[in-house]
């Protein structure tokens, strides 16, 4: 049955009359001051009531969708808003036996890849029409059906994590070349074994006058672009002290890349953890925590197989055990950072910097910081608009059902990020921070290494208890190795990117399109480079 209306418009166009087609007589005047004001009018008019219509559509559709109509329109949209103004429900039309059957728990319920279990919704779909079977029975299908796909969809999950695990952890066929080469230059050519720095520039290394950054890296392409990025962001390169500490098997290659590559007018120095005449067994209890932590892990993780073996746990935290099966975890070289009010005895504060990351700015206004008393100047990770990196609390890292971490933290405090920090090595030298390290690292070995998953982050945040200043989370930008979803445009405004995570920009898993802040640090001309097929996709 069709409604009209009459719309009626006076001469002079002062008066605008709505009336329905019945003749009730509802109308509605306005009044107007001038022609073009009731125009207007008119089409504000009209537009109002089509979005009413448009509405009362949207509300009354689902009724009228299925089949015939059993209400009229006026009565359906009662029928909707009315429980809403008086803040009532509609009573739930789902058979209760639905719920039963979704909520018993999996186990009690047989689950088989088979015929009979529908292999996507779309051959549900087609079974239930065909079959029109009861509740039941429909939810019985339904959570056999959504039980074998989170079955697959869990698998493939954590065969993706150990597949980044066994990539992340070798050795990449191009690095391996290009240490190799870079070797063989160091024992032929005099030009790739010259003393880093130069004798004149020694006494730089130990003036608080200078920016004193420190890496600690075996990865020569990685510290190359650290280095590089440093070089070319710095607004006083002159200024620019690197010291770079890496291992006995990588110092020649290190010191030959970086003979052959000056960064001028920046000091660079290359030393090797030997170096050191206090790194003795006798000196540094991290050593012999390391070799029981080598010992442990072994015995208590049961290797890759054993981890993705494993039905019960969730992906996240399978994928978080193969981590620690990574080399670095177990490396003095992760652990490094722990001594450097001891490495550096002359020095005030350095900053100390992952290998895995890009600077795209000048780092000497960290400097002008003021740490209020604070050894460690850090970007707090529990605050951010990306909720997987920028949500990490002291929950995320510590076991807090062992009383020996629930009695001492707070599982909500603000975690903070290694990869780019400020140290005050004066204030720390009036602290215990290291002996708390050392302490704790030995707690964990205690305790079957369950007070903390992985890595050296868990034992700093520790240490670091108290000591450590937020700092702006321009400084440091994470996460570019865990997830592709970070925008080109957010990355290029931090001052420094870093690519924690498996998926390291020189490895063949990195997201293609944040590769590309990484690589325009690396000369894809240089000999040694092209030499080893080392590109930039």
């Amino acid at each position: 049955m069709k409604h009209t209306m009459q719309l009626l418009i006076s001469p002079s166009l002062r008066h605008v009359t709505v009336l329905p087609a019945k003749g009730f007589k509802e109308f509605v005047k306005v009044k107007v001051g001038s022609r073009r004001i009731s125009y207007l009018m008119v089409f504000y008019l009209l537009l109002l009531f089509t979005f009413f219509l448009r509405f009362v559509f949207v509300l009354t559709a689902e009724d009228t969708i299925d089949g015939e109509r059993k209400c009229s329109t006026l009565g359906c949209l009662g029928r909707k808003i009315g429980p809403r103004i008086l803040g009532t429900q509609l009573e739930s039309t789902v058979p209760e036996v639905i719920y039963q059957v979704l909520e018993e728990p999996t186990d009690q319920i047989e689950i088989e890849e088979g015929p009979e279990t529908p292999q996507s919704l779309e051959e549900f779909m087609e079974e239930m029409k065909d079959t029109r079977p009861d509740a039941e029975t429909f939810a019985v299908k339904l959570k056999a059906m959504v039980t074998l796909l989170e079955q697959r969809t869990r698998t493939a999950k954590i065969q993706e994590y150990l597949y980044r695990h066994v990539a992340s952890s070798g050795i990449p066929k191009q690095l391996h070349c290009l240490d190799l080469k870079l070797a063989h230059e160091h024992s032929i050519n005099a030009n790739a074994r010259l003393q880093l720095p130069s004798p004149e520039l020694v006494p730089a290394l130990v003036d608080n006058s200078y920016f004193h950054f420190v890496l600690a890296s075996d990865n020569i392409l990685a510290a190359s672009v650290v280095a590089s990025s440093l070089v070319q962001n710095s607004f006083q390169p002159e200024k620019v002290v690197l010291h770079i500490i890496t291992d006995s098997k990588t110092f020649s290659p290190m010191q030959a890349w970086f003979s052959l590559h000056s960064l001028t007018p920046a000091i660079i120095e290359v030393k090797a953890l030997h170096h050191f005449d206090w790194l003795t067994k006798g000196k540094v209890p991290v050593l012999e925590a390391m070799e029981k932590d080598q010992k442990a892990r072994s015995q208590f993780r049961g290797g890759s197989s054993a981890i993705v073996a494993n039905t019960t746990e969730k992906p996240h935290i399978i994928a978080a055990k193969l981590q620690a099966l990574s080399p670095k975890y177990n490396s003095l070289m992760n652990h490094i950072r722990i001594y450097l009010p001891e490495l550096f005895p002359s020095l005030d504060k350095v900053v100390f910097l992952d290998d895995d990351i890009v600077i795209q700015t000048d780092l000497s206004s960290l400097w002008d910081i003021d740490m209020n008393g604070k050894v460690n100047g850090a970007v707090e990770t529990c605050r951010g608009e990306d909720k997987f990196v920028m949500a990490k609390r002291f929950k995320s890292y510590l076991n807090f059902s062992h009383p020996l971490i629930s009695n001492n933290f707070d599982p909500n405090e603000c975690a903070w990020a290694y990869g780019m920090n400020i140290f005050d090595l004066e204030a720390w030298r009036e602290t215990n921070i290291s002996e708390a390290y050392h302490y704790w690292l030995e707690q964990n070995l205690k305790s079957d290494l369950s007070l903390w998953q992985l890595g050296t982050l868990p034992p700093g945040l520790i240490a670091f208890h108290g000591h450590v200043h937020a700092i702006d989370p321009f400084w440091h930008m994470l996460g570019l190795g865990y997830q592709d979803n970070t925008s080109i445009p957010d990355a290029k405004s931090a001052g420094v990117i870093h690519f924690n995570g498996r998926a390291k920009p020189w490895l063949d898993i990195a997201f293609p399109q944040l590769r590309s802040l990484w690589t325009k640090y690396v000369n894809f001309s240089d000999k040694f480079i092209r030499t080893c097929h080392i590109k930039a996709t």
